[in-house]
């Protein structure tokens, strides 16, 4: 970890924290109030993003729940599902290559290596805009979507810093942090994966958070008063992957159960760990295993809030049925097991699955199942597909 073991004041984890919190959610307002920042009552999130990202919540579930809502709120919400859908998509077919730019990348900062963990000191907490902000994700592990352009967009226009290392850190500190979402985002607002970056200044600030620029110490001293200069790409060729998907069934997962033998438990992980999951729900009789990668978590270093948001879903999925809960290497704990489990669209899951070997695969509940199409951007991606 690397924190002190605390969880987040905002955020409960489990299924009943779920149901709450889609429950609670009223869609009206959101096409107006989604991007405000402050004062924090004006906001209009959903909270419901640590929730999708662990699978508590299906993005097909959580579409249908807002169909009585007033029509511009429902269609703008929907479209952030499916920019979540895109990201699942881009990520279950590019796998590691999105650690890399797919389009361009910032010349002057391609150097680092990686392997030195960074902290949020890179973020000046003097300014009041960076103070709020930092502190939510530190504290909460959660920001608005506006803000997490705002901290992406200072580490790399502005600071010059390496985007991949900014990526790591929000994927270590937020609670609904993956690879698809999270590196996908940084890659656009920092122009690696768009044609153009986004600037943060001061008049986003004022716009989103009005009154905010008031309180700050720098108000009359503003380092992000004016809009940054454009980073410095190369342009990189496209990945042909972008274009066309050679191996659908290996990005998509089966589209039907699997089963070649009868399981003696379900293997359930961090991608799919509410009620809802299809391999708990076709085995009801049996005991759930969930394995913390241990080598994976020494390497990481995530926050205590994560790590507590995970095992109050494994608490809470303890109500209902049995569930073994294991520190080590995934393929060794489950070594000579015959589970079942529920495809996870991460290349981490290709690998481990090809050694443990699952007699019982389920269905990633896709909202729009993968096809062989273009990927290279959301638009397009968009128009090609329906729901």
């Amino acid at each position: 970890m690397c924190d002190e073991v605390v969880g987040s004041d905002s955020f409960i984890g489990g299924q009943e924290a779920a149901d709450k919190a889609l429950a609670s959610f009223d869609v009206k307002g959101y096409a107006q109030r989604r991007n405000e920042v402050f004062p924090v009552p004006k906001r209009g999130a959903s909270l419901l993003s640590p929730y999708i990202r662990h699978g508590l919540l299906h993005l097909d579930e959580v579409w249908d729940a807002v169909s009585e809502g007033p029509g511009r709120d429902v269609d703008k919400f929907r479209d952030e599902l499916m920019w979540q859908e895109f990201a699942r998509h881009w990520y279950a077919r590019l796998g590691h290559r999105t650690r890399h730019g797919v389009r361009n990348e910032i010349a002057a900062v391609v150097g680092g290596d990686g392997n030195t963990p960074v902290g949020l000191e890179g973020w000046n907490r003097e300014l009041a805009c960076l103070e709020l902000t930092v502190d939510e994700l530190e504290e909460e592990g959660w920001l608005v979507n506006q803000t997490r352009m705002w901290l992406a967009s200072h580490w790399t226009v502005r600071q010059k810093r390496p985007w991949q290392e900014g990526e790591d850190l929000f994927f270590r500190h937020l609670l609904d942090g993956s690879r698809a979402a999270n590196r996908l985002g940084w890659q656009w607002t920092t122009g690696v994966g768009s044609s153009k970056a986004y600037g943060f200044s001061r008049w986003q600030v004022e716009k989103r958070a009005p009154g905010l620029c008031a309180s700050c110490d720098l108000v009359h001293a503003c380092p992000v008063e004016d809009w940054p200069s454009d980073p410095s790409m190369d342009r990189l060729d496209a990945l042909a992957l972008l274009k066309s998907d050679p191996n659908v069934e290996a990005t998509a997962g089966p589209a039907a159960p699997r089963r070649a033998a009868t399981p003696e438990a379900v293997w359930i992980t961090a991608e799919s760990l509410g009620d809802n999951d299809p391999a708990l729900k076709a085995n009801p009789e049996l005991p759930a295993v969930f394995v913390f990668d241990e080598p994976l978590l020494q390497r990481l270093m995530l926050s205590s809030k994560r790590l507590v948001f995970l095992t109050e879903c494994l608490a809470g999925l303890a109500a209902t049925r049995p569930v073994e809960i294991m520190l080590g290497e995934p393929t060794a704990a489950l070594a000579g097991r015959s589970v079942s489990t529920t495809f996870a669209p991460v290349p981490g899951f290709a690998t481990r699955a090809a050694l443990v070997q699952p007699v019982d695969v389920h269905p990633w509940p896709w909202l729009v199942r993968p096809t062989s199409g273009s990927i290279a951007s959301y638009s397009a991606w968009r128009r090609s597909v329906r729901v």
